[in-house]
């Protein structure tokens, strides 16, 4: 990595946990002192913008540990404010898609929109290059591209929520972590007494911590129930609070009498919610399905036989990726796969998922 760093000016994205804490450590065992950047993100826009009665995910103990980690290695750190940028993006986005219907993932579009995006044009255009604590790696072909490649620990690989950024925000990437997995890391921190060392990962959205999902949705979006239906039989089985609580392939949490329930699709128009009795039905699964707006990340385009992800999992699926052109695609998996929702992302790799190659949404 030494030689990649010559004469460079590194921002590091430091959010007080323990991935981004060893990505200094990483930097400073080569003699190098980044400038450090914590994202300051508010989760609740004030009323005049959607908000209900503002409120805000709680930054200070994330703070006070990026603070210890960037002074332990004398690193400058900034925050920027990116509260604004992440509500007009990444919540906007989230609540479009969920209020019709679709299954949204905020993690991905929060990578592409506020760490690459927003955070970007306030002050990594001042810098050569951007480091963050994802479990991913880069690579560069013979032909000088540069590729986004997966990480050997398959739990805690990220590349799924990098697979949406473009060519010029993984051109200036860097993943100093990436070739570990997450133990050694831990082991790292451990070593180097880092007080982030013992801290949990964080959980749900990205940068929203301790606030749950269905928290977050009615806040904006309050609740409207509907009736929920057996969807072999017509039969009404209860009411749900409102469809974006619940998502395609779903089996816990439901809190409908006679289950196990699984969701296997959305009625917007008329709001209702189908859901099919038992352990494994049928009707959870599908093995071809399309996907639209394909992005490819440098401009490279999969072949016939690919693996892909359409959620965050260590299974990488194989199948056979059909072109209908227009950054359109028929994916043919080779086994059914449970819980395919519309406005997931299928994200596409190699046949030995080692390269990604993008994602496209899930339009089913």
């Amino acid at each position: 990595m030494s030689e990649e760093l010559e004469d460079k000016q590194i921002a590091v994205l430091l959010s007080g946990g323990v991935d981004s804490s060893v990505v200094v450590y990483e930097f400073a065992r080569l003699g190098l002192h980044p400038d450090c950047f914590y994202i300051k993100i508010g989760a609740s826009p004030d009323p005049s913008e959607g908000g209900k009665d503002g409120w805000d995910c709680p930054m200070e103990e994330d703070l006070e540990m990026a603070t210890a980690v960037a002074t332990k290695y004398g690193c400058r750190l900034e925050v920027v404010d990116c509260h604004r940028e992440y509500w007009d993006q990444v919540t906007r986005y989230t609540m479009d898609k969920v209020r019709a219907g679709l299954t949204p993932n905020p993690d991905v579009m929060c990578n592409r929109l506020i760490k690459f995006g927003a955070f970007h044009e306030k002050r990594g255009h001042d810098y050569d290059l951007i480091a963050t604590g994802h479990y991913a790696q880069t690579e560069i072909d013979d032909e000088g591209c540069k590729w986004l490649c997966t990480s050997p620990d398959p739990v805690k690989d990220q590349t799924d929520f990098l697979a949406q950024i473009y060519d010029w925000q993984l051109n200036k990437a860097i993943f100093p972590i990436g070739h570990y997995i997450k133990d050694e890391v831990r082991q790292v921190a451990e070593r180097e007494h880092l007080v982030s060392a013992r801290r949990k990962d964080s959980q749900g959205i990205c940068f929203l911590g301790k606030i749950n999902y269905n928290d977050y949705v009615r806040r904006y979006l309050g609740e409207q129930p509907g009736d929920v239906i057996e969807f072999e039989t017509g039969r009404r089985i209860g009411e749900h609070r409102g469809l974006w609580f619940h998502t395609i392939g779903q089996r816990k949490g439901m809190g409908f009498s006679g289950g196990p329930w699984f969701v296997v699709k959305k009625d917007v128009e008329a709001n209702i919610l189908y859901v099919s009795h038992g352990y494994d039905p049928q009707t959870a699964y599908k093995q071809d399905f399309p996907i639209h707006d394909f992005h490819s990340i440098n401009g490279q385009l999969p072949g016939e036989r690919i693996t892909l992800k359409i959620r965050h999992t260590p299974e990488y699926l194989p199948a056979r990726l059909e072109p209908q052109g227009d950054g359109r695609y028929m994916v043919h998996a080779d086994a059914p796969i449970h819980g395919v929702a519309p406005g997931q992302f299928c994200v596409v790799y190699d046949a030995q998922h080692h390269r990604c190659y993008g994602s496209g949404e899930i339009t089913v």
